[in-house]
């Protein structure tokens, strides 16, 4: 049966966005997501905040919280509700859970969150949350689409889920895997800013291009409210058609709008200090939340000099404690234009603080602010990346031999991008950075929406075989650990050696097989698996081994696992075998361990270990 209708999931690190395009009509809309806006209160909105309250057992009466879907429904408040109560009792609410799952140093299936927290019921784990993200998202959808006479059923449907092009492969099997748990089935994923892309062309219609031209380079600079992630894009002619490819992926950066909130706010805390107001850890949660609105208002009305912050008490007379201030201009241009946006050199890169022996455990946070040091960085690092390979300096041409890979247009998307002076000082830095030469903008964005849109566009792409693709694959090369056969040295431990496994670029729907190279693999036993990966070396080939992998590449998982023997060879013994690598159409990758002596072959997933 031929799919009826594309389904496109944004599953965001603070909000969340559902689009459908039904494929009869050819037709996208925004799904108006059904949540918990207040105790027996329920209402729609066009996004679903990553936010998971888990209440007191005693907190509210049974059955405060009804769906119109679930009579039996999971532990916890999910939405709108949970992110406006979580705000004031902080160590019941779950967010994040997109960057746990990306953190290589948890087990993500493991009850962690709230982070923490010392709440005596049992926590959730980021995997889980991700699930119960997805599976509200499933069913608002679901019960959306039948309030208006379409009972739709999921398997005639394309489902494809977005993730951040700076996921490596673990934190994608693991999005992957928690759609299927969520009922979702076999999902394809979409890098965030491919799907942006895609939105931006169908809302320009055919005139896209005519406003790209070959030899572009589109930067989609994306900073939602806890990440920012950046991707370059080439447009080449290709016999007399347009074609695109995305050259370069970010890192995966922990630094968005909820840093700039949090930044006011200790602004206006030392103000209200210096005037003998003291505030408490509550007030303060309650201050964060006031500075975003009152930033938010500054920033849509440029005639403002000031907006007021109302900062209440829990006491009994409220009002009478209420602390009134004002946010203004000066300040929020100060901390979010001259603090995060600063204009800095293209040289000028971000500093990595001196890190203390013993410090708290938790999120990777970007240690510094200034997210121009971080896009500065990504633009130098593309640069590397596309020197390493012929084809992609072929594509860029002369922008090649600049100090570093500056577009020619900007995309931008995220919350963050709402605000139109942050976006002209992001093209006021590309511009000084290029030697004067102006950097355009594509207008016609959807900050919080366009992920979802572009990703249900995408998904028609894929089930019409119609509309334009960008040709991406794997965003980094990917590397398994060889251990050095050498001899015993007192006091010297041989590097760890990386076989290319996967090439940058890899295409979906591929596969290769590592001729020439018969390995050696553990069977019977618990052994140790090393991966690798590099989004800076797209010219090393499958086969290529690297002589140092911990000095030339990131480490992405240690995996621990039993393969199971041969019928016929001993437990623990080293069996000849060839690697072969694919990347399936839905996006994700397997790697197989053929045996060359006969038909049987291990799968080793990309994975964190498991303790």
């Amino acid at each position: 049966m031929s799919d009826r209708f594309s389904l496109g999931i944004d599953l965001g690190t603070s909000n969340c966005a559902v689009a459908v395009t039904d494929l009869e009509t050819d037709q996208t809309k925004i799904v108006e997501i059904t949540q918990i806006l207040a105790a027996n209160q329920v209402g729609e909105r066009q996004t679903l905040p990553s936010a998971l309250y888990l209440p007191h057992p005693q907190e509210f009466p049974d059955r405060s919280f009804p769906l119109p879907w679930s009579e039996a429904q999971e532990r916890g408040i999910i939405g709108q509700f949970a992110r406006d109560r979580g705000a004031l009792v902080p160590d019941r609410l779950v967010t994040s859970a997109k960057s746990w799952l990306s953190n290589p140093h948890i087990d993500p299936k493991q009850p962690t969150l709230p982070w923490r927290s010392e709440i005596e019921e049992e926590k959730l784990s980021p995997f889980d949350s991700s699930r119960r993200y997805l599976q509200h998202l499933k069913e608002a959808f679901l019960y959306s689409e039948r309030v208006q006479g379409r009972d739709w059923d999921l398997s005639d449907g394309r489902i494809v889920v977005t993730v951040p092009a700076s996921f490596d492969e673990v934190a994608r099997n693991l999005t992957a895997e928690a759609a299927e748990a969520a009922g979702l089935g076999n999902v394809t994923l979409l890098e965030e800013p491919q799907a942006a892309f895609y939105a931006w062309t169908a809302k320009a219609g055919r005139a896209w291009r005519e406003l790209v031209t070959p030899g572009d380079i589109i930067l989609v600079c994306d900073v939602g409210g806890g990440t920012a992630d950046f991707s370059l894009i080439a447009v080449t002619d290709v016999e007399g058609n347009l074609e695109l490819e995305r050259i370069s992926v970010g890192e995966h950066i922990l630094l968005g709008g909820d840093n700039m909130d949090l930044a006011l706010a200790y602004a206006v805390q030392a103000r209200l200090e210096a005037e003998g107001k003291s505030l408490d850890s509550w007030q303060f949660l309650a201050l964060v939340h006031a500075a975003s609105h009152a930033k938010i208002t500054l920033f849509e009305n440029e005639a403002l000099t000031e907006a007021p912050i109302a900062v209440p008490s829990r006491g009994s007379s409220l009002f009478a404690k209420t602390i009134s201030t004002t946010l203004d201009r000066p300040t929020l241009e100060q901390i979010i234009l001259d603090g995060f946006f600063a204009r800095t050199d293209v040289d000028d890169l971000p500093r990595e603080s001196r890190r203390a022996g013993l410090r708290e455990f938790g999120l990777p946070y970007a240690s510094d602010p200034v997210i121009s040091k971080h896009l500065a960085r990504f633009l130098g690092r593309s640069l590397q990346n596309v020197k390493a390979s012929d084809k992609l300096a072929a594509l860029v041409g002369p922008r090649a031999a600049t100090a570093a890979l500056m577009p020619t247009a900007v995309l931008f998307n995220g919350g963050v991008f709402k605000a139109a002076p942050i976006r002209a000082r992001v093209l006021d830095l590309l511009t000084s950075w290029n030697e004067g030469q102006p950097i355009r903008e594509l207008q016609g964005f959807e900050p919080d929406l366009a992920v979802a849109r572009g990703a249900a566009i995408y998904g028609r792409h894929r089930a019409t075989g119609k509309g334009m693709r960008i040709k991406a694959g794997a965003s980094r090369s990917y590397y398994i650990g060889l251990e050095t056969s050498m001899p015993a040295v007192p006091g010297f431990k041989p590097p760890v050696k990386a076989l290319c496994v996967v090439p940058q670029g890899m295409q979906e729907g591929t596969e290769l097989l590592i001729e020439g190279r018969e390995l050696g693999l553990v069977v019977g036993e618990v052994a140790e698996f090393r991966f690798f990966s590099s989004s800076v070396r797209s010219g090393d080939t499958p086969g290529q081994i690297l002589p140092d992998a911990e000095r030339e590449l990131e480490e992405t998982s240690l995996l621990e696992i039993e393969l199971p023997p041969l019928p016929d060879v001993a437990a623990g013994q080293v069996v000849p075998v060839r690697i072969n690598a694919v990347v399936t159409e839905l996006g994700t990758l397997e790697l197989w361990m053929k045996h060359t002596k006969s038909d049987r072959r291990w799968n080793v997933e990309f994975q964190v270990r498991t303790e």
